[in-house]
């Protein structure tokens, strides 16, 4: 069986790693190298499954029959996979914290463990050649035996291992068998903030090496102007000529034998056509092994010209300056874990491009070498992050135990490398980073002395904080204040914001505010929004409900809760409304207007290429409606360079008149499609007030007062109040129900995630999400053709003695609009923020389409709400419910105008401003949803909630900015509101059938 201690030695790597890092395949002919393919190519047997599986307790309990032939009953599964997953053990989720005692290097001897068994038919290898089995990761120790015979070791379970299996191999039958530890030594540096899972959860190859092979080959592009100086350095054993070739669209650019003696070679190409983001070109390379007995292998290679250099403190990308608009992406699936398909990953890239990202973080681990590739190919610089993390030592007070322990020196240097010498040839890598959150000590200036070694392209490491060892200063969550400053006083080297904007729930919010700063500093040249993907897993209730787990769902404990759900991405891959925002505000077609000049701005926000592709389509709106629309082509506008271009809108007599301007990329690419919309704007040209249209009342309301209720009646509605709460207990209008449930003033909704911290350390303290009302005072009076009631209610939390003194004065018209007016003086000493100020009720269940005139089409806040131009829109209620894994707040809707809920025969209830306010000048937000605020507060997985037969509906004057405080930035004080006076009117209409315009028109009652 070998020896199964080692897995707990630090300074132990892994065994029999071939000399050749590269990631490449050989071919024996041109027609077999035409036909490469990294995922699926005729040169090696991938080896993904089935495998025979079976769980052990711990190392020791596993029967040496088991690495050799083992008759007892075992499962069959596909790798790659997470045996968790497939329900051997239970998954367990953690921020930082390890799942077991702290005692370095030591880990649990009950210590799950996996044996992966398969039998592969091989031929008799030729003289010469080598059988190589390569794993590109395994979770996260593993042993190799071949035909009962103990091969080697691996640890570092996101870097591929390779193993030189020829002694161990016959021809014929042969068994392979893999024993993989949940935890080894090597997790105190694999703490990174995800799901705890173990296994073979990447591919697995079985390749034969011909006896004349490469055994490394290191390609560096130099930019000498137009020119591209090409070198190249390779290793290879028994080869006696290496030709090296650059081809590009099938013709050859360049081509040249290398001295093997040196094993260098240099090719120039001129007029090249370097590789960036925006034009991710590359060229064909190939290198074609000749041995004793000729042609022995050939070896292709995608090759992207790239230098990345760093001048007077400024990154530069073939000596052009640039700034990344990045994510951090960890590897998530959401029925898989940490095993990600092909598939999933180009969903990743494509989304990433779609949405105007240019840069990824790896975080924090090596990614699978073909998603690097997928970078090369669509174009995203990486920051390409190691498979390091020590982060829950900070919980026994020094975060960098073993980050400062020479005797860890070894296992770090390792790890950065393998993922250097693996994939120093991906044009797509513009920075090596050294790993994440293990404090600094002496083995990060290990790893970054080994990095420089091996290569010339500029190192990260956040937690050098003054980048006194490393060539970036970066920072995690500074807020847009602090960036400013950082701006405003630059340091000697390039600085980047690694993460910031946590996206967990409903948000962020404030990232224009972040963009705006960024934009405005070249010292500042990245931010990486924290995170791309939801990391739930998906599960069914025992009555087939579908909903996504996060920590605590298994049984797990200690665990971090939901703090994994905190991507731009659901589980699912679909974009969230964060995503679209983000999109939105990094756009790189930026459009300004001076209305009055009658000139549109267009400004190339691109760093590479100019805006050849880009058409602006400008469309006229009056009250949300288009009217007019024209194009604008802004020519081959250079990066950094803005071209102005008369247009001429024209202002309506009446009504609101906004522009709005989409910007459309024309070409088609491998992550979109002609006319694919990249930005919008919007801009208001106009506002003028539609003239009231005085009527004569009808006639007035009559009113029945009881004991303990009024009747309020119109000629085709009434009203109930009670006369001891104030609230309207009846409405029906034309024979049917316009409310419910009553309205109540509300200063709470449902928390979302980015307001933990504020609830923690605000509300919770203070019982703002259980305040109570108390009614003080009914009263009523006529007032012209209207009937006026009033209501005195105290609004205030247990325990406390503050609270708000709110006045409710109803007054109903004749034609049954009811206007509402709010006022709220508040008594005590609180006056921190609040999540909102406005009034909620319910309306009937079949009230639910949605008509309004404000931002959308899309849910935003007022803090994020830039990828949603105010326009006139139509949503059914269910529709416009975010379905995010951990329930909370969603569907607002800011910068309304007006808002009409109504059944699918018209009718229903119309909400705006009162007559004679602006409305452009005076919006309010609103949301509708099929649950109550207290259905969605108590609900922790979306199975939790059932729709109700009636909709919730939020009518608010003001809401409080999402932020990203569940772990970053604070609300900005511009979209704070706080627990102070307030005053606000709304008018509420019934509607029947064909009414909506009617009920639009500015009616006064006199």
């Amino acid at each position: 069986m070998g020896v199964i201690n080692d897995w707990e030695n630090p300074a132990l790597t892994n065994r029999n790693r071939l000399a050749a890092h590269a990631y490449f395949m050989g071919y024996a002919t041109p027609e077999l190298a035409a036909t490469y393919s990294r995922e699926l190519s005729r040169g090696f047997v991938q080896l993904s499954g089935p495998w025979r599986f079976r769980l052990f307790d711990s190392p020791r309990s596993v029967p040496a029959s088991a690495l050799a032939i083992c008759d007892e009953t075992w499962d069959e599964v596909e790798v790659p996979h997470m045996w968790q997953v497939d329900g051997y053990g239970k998954l367990a989720y953690t921020d930082e914290g390890f799942p077991f005692p702290v005692e370095q290097p030591l880990v649990p001897g009950n210590d799950p463990t996996g044996v992966y068994q398969r039998i592969v038919k091989l031929p008799a290898l030729a003289d010469g050649s080598r059988e190589i089995i390569r794993f590109d990761g395994v979770e996260s120790y593993a042993e190799l035996y071949v035909n009962g015979s103990y091969v080697g070791m691996t640890k570092g379970s996101r870097l591929s291992a390779e193993f030189d299996v020829t002694e161990y191999v016959r021809e014929g039958d042969n068994l392979f068998a893999v024993k993989v530890l949940q935890y080894s030594d090597g997790t105190y540096i694999e703490d990174q903030d995800m799901w705890w899972a173990s296994g073979i959860f990447r591919d697995v190859y079985l390749m034969e090496r011909p006896a004349a092979r490469l055994e490394d080959f290191c390609v560096r592009t130099h930019r000498d102007g137009d020119a591209a100086i090409v070198s190249l350095d390779v290793a290879a054993t028994a080869a006696e000529r290496v030709v090296w070739r650059m081809s590009a669209g099938g013709a050859t650019v360049a081509e040249t034998e290398l001295d093997l003696a040196s094993g260098h070679a240099e090719l120039t190409i001129d007029g090249a056509r370097f590789w960036n983001p925006e034009d991710p070109f590359l060229y064909d390379m190939v290198l074609e092994v000749y041995g004793a007995d000729g042609l022995s292998e050939i070896v292709p290679h995608r090759q992207g010209l790239c230098e990345v250099t760093i001048v007077d403190g400024r990154l530069l990308l073939n000596g052009t300056y640039f700034k990344m608009h990045g994510v951090n992406r960890h590897d998530g699936d959401d029925h898989k874990c940490r095993a990600v398909g092909y598939e999933r990953m180009r969903r990743d890239v494509e989304l990433m491009k779609r949405h105007n990202i240019n840069a990824v973080r790896t975080s924090h681990y090596a990614n699978d070498p073909r998603f690097y590739e997928l970078c090369c190919e669509y174009g995203l610089m990486v920051l390409a992050e190691t498979d390091m993390e020590s982060h829950g030592f900070e919980n026994i007070g020094n975060i960098a135990t073993v980050t400062d322990d020479p005797a860890w020196e070894a296992a770090y240097v390792d790890r950065i490398e393998r993922l250097v010498m693996q994939e120093r040839n991906e044009a797509a890598i513009v920075i090596w980073s050294l790993g994440n959150e293990s404090g600094y000590g002496c083995n990060i200036r290990a790893m970054y002395a080994k990095a420089k070694e091996l290569d010339s392209r500029p190192v990260h490491y956040e937690e050098d904080r003054n980048a006194d060892t490393v060539d970036i200063i970066s920072t995690m969550y500074s807020r847009v204040s602090q960036m400013n400053d950082f701006g405003e006083h630059p340091g000697p080297k390039p600085r980047i914001n690694c993460e910031y904007g946590h996206s967990m729930g409903n948000g962020p919010g404030g990232l224009f505010e972040y963009q705006q700063i960024f934009d405005k500093w070249d010292n500042l040249q990245g931010q990486f929004i924290w995170e791309w993907c939801d990391h739930g897993i998906a599960a069914t209730t025992a009555d087939g409900r579908p909903y996504h787990m996060y920590g605590g769902d298994n049984g797990d404990y200690p665990n971090n809760g939901n703090f994994c759900i905190d991507g731009m991405v659901f589980p699912w891959q679909e974009p969230s409304p964060g995503l679209t925002e983000y999109k939105q505000v990094i756009c790189p077609v930026r459009v300004s207007i001076d209305a009055d000049a009658g000139m549109l701005t267009v400004t190339n926000k691109r760093w590479f290429t100019d805006l050849s592709d880009i058409r602006i389509v400008l469309e006229t709106l009056v009250d949300g409606d288009p009217v007019a629309s024209a194009e604008v082509v802004p020519g081959a506008v250079a990066p950094g360079e803005s071209t102005t271009v008369p247009v001429e809108v024209a202002a309506a007599a009446c009504g609101e008149t906004l522009l709005t301007a989409r910007v459309y990329t024309t070409e088609a690419k491998p992550w979109c499609e002609p006319m694919y919309q990249i930005g919008v704007y919007q801009f208001a040209v106009a506002a003028a007030a539609h003239p009231a249209i005085e009527v004569p009342a009808a006639a007035a309301p009559a009113v029945e007062e009881g004991e303990l209720e009024l009747t309020v009646s119109t000629a085709g509605s009434s009203l109930v109040f009670d006369l001891a709460s104030g609230e309207i207990r009846e409405w029906r209008s034309c024979g049917r129900a316009v409310l419910a449930a009553p309205i109540t003033v509300g200063f709470w909704h449902p928390l979302v995630d980015n307001h933990q911290q504020e609830f923690d350390s605000i509300w919770q303290g203070n019982f703002i999400n259980v305040m109570q009302t108390s009614t003080r005072s009914v009263t009523w009076h006529r007032e012209g053709p209207a009937v006026v009631v009033e209501v005195a209610q105290r609004i205030a939390p247990p325990v406390h003695a503050f609270g708000m003194h709110c006045t409710l004065v109803y007054t109903i018209w004749p034609s049954g609009r009811v206007d509402l007016a709010v006022a709220g003086e508040p008594y005590g000493d609180y006056c921190d923020i609040i999540p909102r100020i406005g009034v909620s009720f319910e309306v009937p269940g079949a009230d639910r389409t949605v008509e309004w005139y404000g931002h959308g089409p899309g849910e935003n806040y007022p803090d994020s709400l830039r990828a949603n131009p105010v326009g006139h829109y139509r949503a059914q209620v269910d529709d416009m419910f975010t379905p995010y894994v951990f329930p909370q707040d969603c569907a607002n809707r800011e910068g309304v105008r007006w808002v009409a809920l109504r059944s699918s025969h018209g009718d229903g209830l119309m909400v705006t401003r009162p007559v004679g306010t602006d409305p452009s000048a005076s919006p309010f937000s609103f949301s509708a949803w099929p649950y109550t605020c207290e259905d969605i507060d108590d609900a922790r997985h979306s199975c939790d909630l059932v729709p109700r037969d009636t909709v919730t509906v939020n009518i608010n004057d003001r809401v409080l900015g999402l932020g990203s405080n569940s772990w970053g930035s604070e609300v900005l004080d511009s979209y704070r509101i706080r627990f102070e006076r307030f005053a606000f009117a709304f008018s509420l209409r019934p509607l029947a059938s064909a009414d909506l315009a009617a009920a639009l028109a500015p009616i006064k009652e006199v």
